[in-house]
């Protein structure tokens, strides 16, 4: 039987008795926050029972068993992830949010890649993508250029610029979050996350000035904070990689100008790279596609590619086989000018 989400001062919960909420997992321990008949939270530090399977992240609904051990995680609404430096599947960052705010800086002027990749992450996510600009006021003009071409570059998603000094934008975000609403904050180090937070809270959360080769990590755990306005805030560190494990789908919701060309190439599964007759390479041959927003897309694709293979062992093995036929000819090929 599905059970009916309640929602309470943690957001929206499974029915039923027993549950609490993640706030951050320290490997053999987790926090979490559990609410009481009387609106109240309490607090404990808890381990995992040898049963559990699944490793608990900041938002999940975790339920106690009486030992005071974690027995059950409830099935995830939706997850925000990325793609692991070792390559080894997708790294969950977050669960059970319905807002991400992805904060990136207009300070020095706006990181294009780096509005693509985290929206990419944001919608594959299932959750909805809302994206600040923070520092809004280092600009001329308020942040409406760095905004216009925010919207173009992901269409489809409410875009804010913020000043924390000025209070510009902070009154549309407390919109994004409301009572029974969980929004998680992604971004690059030094963003101004915390900043944001404090602005939009009245709180005084620590802020670590940014160092000579960018942001500092103010934030080392992932948190969550109950906001006034009765919503969920989490607060996880910045991203410094951002290598993207996604779908397809979420890739195209992001470069639907890329989808809208494809339609007019010669080949259905053409992979824009060196195809003939090929309507994206020549909308970038002539100006009508930026070339650097192809290039990004064709990063994405041989990300999304080479997590596909990690996961599927077929494709690997496949994979593995060619590589040895390749390396196989190449030593059976003489070298010019070499011994025979």
């Amino acid at each position: 039987m599905t059970r009916i989400p309640t929602v309470t001062r943690l957001g929206r919960a499974p029915d039923g008795h027993g549950w609490a909420r993640a706030v951050v997992n320290h490997g053999t321990v987790c926090e979490v926050l559990q609410p009481r008949d009387d609106g109240s939270l309490t607090a404990h530090t808890v381990g995992s029972a040898p049963s559990l399977h699944v490793t608990p992240v900041a938002g999940d609904w975790v339920r106690l068993g009486h030992d005071g051990r974690i027995h059950a995680v409830a099935p995830r609404t939706t997850t925000l992830g990325r793609g692991q430096n070792s390559g080894h599947g997708r790294q969950v960052l977050a669960a059970n949010v319905e807002t991400v705010m992805i904060v990136v800086p207009l300070e020095g002027g706006l990181n294009t890649t780096m509005v693509e990749r985290l929206s990419v992450m944001a919608w594959d996510s299932g959750a909805h993508p809302v994206l600040v600009l923070t520092k809004s006021d280092t600009t001329d003009d308020g942040g409406a250029e760095g905004t216009a071409t925010a919207e173009h570059l992901s269409p489809g998603v409410p875009v804010v610029p913020v000043s924390v000094l000025t209070g510009d934008g902070l009154d549309f975000l407390r919109g994004h979050l409301t009572h029974g609403t969980t929004a998680v904050m992604l971004g690059p180090s030094g963003a101004g996350k915390t900043s944001l937070l404090n602005a939009l809270e009245g709180t005084s959360e620590a802020v670590a000035a940014p160092g000579r080769a960018g942001g500092r990590h103010t934030t080392t755990t992932r948190r969550l904070h109950l906001l006034a306005g009765g919503g969920v805030l989490l607060d996880i560190p910045g991203i410094r990689s951002l290598d993207v494990a996604a779908a397809q789908a979420s890739v195209d919701d992001v470069f639907t100008d890329i989808a809208a060309l494809a339609v007019h190439c010669r080949y259905g599964d053409c992979g824009h790279d060196g195809d003939g007759d090929c309507a994206v390479e020549e909308a970038a041959r002539t100006g009508a596609l930026d070339a650097d927003r192809l290039a990004t897309w064709r990063k994405l694709q041989a990300e999304i590619a080479y997590h596909r293979r990690r996961e599927d062992p077929a494709e690997m093995a496949d994979v593995r086989r060619q590589w040895k036929a390749v390396s196989k000819q190449a030593r059976r090929t003489p070298r010019r000018g070499g011994h025979h």
